[in-house]
């Protein structure tokens, strides 16, 4: 029986199995999609970013702390160089490192910290 207008539908169970395995297989269609979108979105944002030219850099965490990331950089370019570190910090907001501007043949280290409350650091970049 219809709700909406009170009558009665034709064509009895049949109609309403053939209505349910469509819906079933609209849904596991729609689940497909949706993790085949999600694994290609997670794939483009796990590729590195490049570091700037004329710098050389070591990323990491800190040895202790899963929140707080760095960029230790050394200019061997032949232009003064400034650089900072960029965290994606996961359920927290993405943070920047304090901004570092080197010599030609100078080293420096940039640093920041993810919010508590995240999952900590997902990726960590040099941005120039």
């Amino acid at each position: 029986m219809n709700l909406f207008t009170g009558t009665r539908s034709k064509g009895g169970a049949a109609a309403g199995r053939r209505s349910r395995s469509a819906l079933r297989a609209l849904a596991a269609a729609a689940t497909v999609a949706a993790l085949a979108v999600s694994v290609t979105s997670a794939t483009a944002a796990a590729a590195p970013a490049a570091i700037p030219p004329g710098l050389s850099c070591d990323t990491g965490k800190h040895a202790i702390d899963d929140y707080t990331g760095f960029a230790l950089c050394r200019n061997n370019g032949s232009q003064t160089q400034t650089f900072w570190v960029h965290l994606v910090c996961g359920w927290s907001p993405d943070v920047d490192g304090n901004h570092v501007t080197l010599r030609p043949g100078e080293s420096g280290q940039s640093t920041a910290h993810c919010g508590s409350l995240g999952t900590g650091i997902g990726e960590i970049h040099v941005r120039p």
